[in-house]
C-alpha cells in the first residue's frame, strides 16, 4: 500500500482530532491497576477506542456527506435527533474537558493564573483555529501532530526501558470489559462521527471533488491513524503497568504526572505541559469545527451559523472548563452510557455492506440496542432498580447487555428477509 504525503498530513490530522484529555490520562492508570493482566487491558480498550473510531472513518470515506447520513436509514428524525444529540454532548463535555485537564496539569504547576483567564486565552485560541477552516488540515496535519507523537514516544521510550519490580496483583474484576467501557470516556467513536465530517468538509475546501480519491485518501488516513492511536495506547497502559508499585499515585493526572517526572526529570513535567496542551487543543479544535459545520448545514448555509456556533461553542468551554476534570468525567458516565451503543451500531452497520443493511435492518437493531442500554443508562445514574434484570442478561455484568440483542435482530431481520425475497410470487391463472 502507497502512502502519499497528503495521506500522512490527512493521518495526522485526524491522530491530533483523536487524541485528546482522556486519551492521555485515562491509558496509564488503566495499565496501573490491570496487575498482570494488561494486555487484556490493552485489547479491550482498542476495541473501543481504536477499532472502532477507525470504522467511524471508514463510513464516513463510504459515506462522503454529513453525520445525518449515518442514521438516515432509521428514519429522518431519529439521524437528526441523533446528530444533535452528539453534538451537545460533544461541545458541552469532552471540549471544555480539554481546557480542565491542560489548566490543572499544564498551568496550575507553574502559574497563578485562574481557571476562568485561562480557560478564555484557551477558547480564544480554539476560535482563531476554528475560524481559519480551509487551513485545518495543515495547521493539525502539519506541524502540531508530529510534535504530539514525538513527545510521546519519548516519554514512553524512556519508561519502556528502565528497571522496575513486578507488577502488583490488578484490582480489575474483568481487565478487558473494564478497558473496553474506559475506551468509552475517550469519546473517540463519538469523535469518529463528528472529525469524520470535518475532514470530508476540509477536503471539499481543497477542491477534492473525486469520490474515489477521497474515499482512499480518508481510509488510509484513518487506517494509519488508527495505528498510531493503538501504538500509542499500548504503550501507555505498559508504562502505567510498570508504575504499579508506586504508592502515592491517587489519581489519574497524578500518575502521569509522576511517570513524566520520573522519566524525564523536571524537563519531563514542562514537557507534558506542552504535550496535554497540544493533545487537548487539537481535539478542541476537532470538535468546535464540526459542531459549527453541523449547525451552518442544518440551516442551510445561512452565513452567520459557522461563526455563531462556534463563538457560542467556546464560550460553552469557558464556562464548564471552570469544573475539575473528575467531575466531568463523571458526569459524563450516563451520557456515554445511552449514546455510545447507538454510536457503535451505527458505525458498523453503515461499514458491513450494503445487500445487509436495509432499513429494516437499521430500524431492528437500533431499537434494540436503545431499549436493552436503558439498564446501563439507569445502572450508571446510581439507580438500581434494574440491577437485577440486568445482570441477568448477557454480558451485562460488562456494561454490554446490548450486544447479543443487536446481534439477534441483525440476523434475524436478514434471515427473514432472505426468505421473503426468495419466494415465488403469486401469478394470475387467468
Amino acid at each position: 500500500m502507497k502512502f502519499t504525503k497528503e495521506t500522512l498530513v490527512t493521518a495526522f490530522a485526524l491522530f491530533s482530532m483523536f487524541f485528546g484529555a482522556g486519551n492521555l490520562i485515562l491509558p496509564p492508570y488503566l495499565g496501573y491497576n490491570a496487575g498482570e493482566s494488561w494486555n487484556w487491558v490493552i485489547l479491550g480498550f482498542a476495541v473501543s477506542a481504536v477499532i472502532i473510531p477507525i470504522l467511524g472513518i471508514v463510513a464516513h470515506a463510504r459515506l462522503q456527506g454529513t453525520m445525518l447520513d449515518f442514521g438516515k436509514k432509521v428514519h429522518p428524525v431519529f439521524s437528526l435527533v441523533y446528530c444533535i444529540l452528539v453534538y451537545l454532548i460533544s461541545i458541552a463535555l469532552p471540549a471544555p474537558r480539554t481546557a480542565s485537564v491542560t489548566y490543572e496539569m499544564g498551568i496550575v504547576p507553574y502559574l497563578d493564573w485562574s481557571s476562568l483567564t485561562f480557560s478564555t486565552i484557551y477558547f480564544g485560541l480554539v476560535l482563531v483555529f476554528a475560524l481559519n477552516r480551509s487551513h485545518i488540515l495543515d495547521l493539525l496535519g502539519k506541524y502540531l501532530t508530529p510534535l504530539l507523537i514525538m513527545m510521546l514516544i519519548m516519554i514512553i521510550g524512556v519508561a519502556a526501558f528502565g528497571i522496575f519490580e513486578d507488577a502488583k496483583p490488578g484490582t480489575l474484576k474483568n481487565p478487558f470489559g473494564e478497558g473496553l467501557l474506559e475506551g468509552y470516556q475517550t469519546f473517540d467513536a463519538i469523535g469518529a462521527v463528528v472529525v469524520g465530517a470535518v475532514l470530508v468538509i476540509s477536503l471539499n475546501l481543497k477542491n477534492h471533488n473525486d469520490y474515489a480519491h477521497k474515499k482512499k485518501l480518508i481510509a488510509q488516513g484513518g487506517i494509519l491513524a488508527g495505528l498510531g492511536l493503538l501504538l500509542i495506547y499500548a504503550g501507555l497502559i505498559y508504562v502505567g503497568n510498570l508504575y504499579s508499585n508506586v504508592e502515592t499515585v491517587s489519581s489519574r493526572t497524578d500518575l502521569l504526572s509522576f511517570i513524566s517526572y520520573d522519566t524525564l526529570g523536571s524537563g519531563g513535567r514542562i514537557m507534558l505541559s506542552g504535550l496535554i496542551g497540544l493533545a487537548c487543543f487539537t481535539t478542541a479544535v476537532g470538535i468546535v469545527t464540526g459542531t459549527a459545520d453541523f449547525v451552518k448545514g442544518l440551516l442551510k448555509n445561512y452565513k452567520y451559523a459557522y461563526l455563531t456556533t462556534a463563538i457560542l461553542g467556546c464560550i460553552l468551554g469557558v464556562a464548564i472548563g471552570q469544573f475539575n476534570v473528575d467531575f466531568i468525567i463523571a458526569i459524563a458516565v450516563p451520557a456515554l452510557y445511552f449514546i455510545y451503543p447507538v454510536t457503535i451500531i451505527l458505525i458498523l452497520l453503515n461499514v458491513i455492506p450494503q445487500k445487509f443493511a436495509s432499513h429494516k435492518v437499521f430500524r431492528g437493531v437500533i431499537i434494540a440496542t436503545i431499549l436493552f442500554s436503558i439498564p446501563d443508562f439507569i445502572n450508571s445514574l446510581g439507580i438500581d432498580n434494574l440491577n437485577n434484570f440486568r445482570e441477568v442478561l448477557p454480558l451485562g455484568n460488562l456494561g454490554l447487555a446490548w450486544l447479543i440483542p443487536a446481534v439477534i435482530i441483525f440476523i434475524g431481520v436478514n434471515v427473514f428477509e432472505k426468505i421473503n425475497s426468495s419466494e415465488p410470487k403469486n401469478e394470475d391463472d387467468n
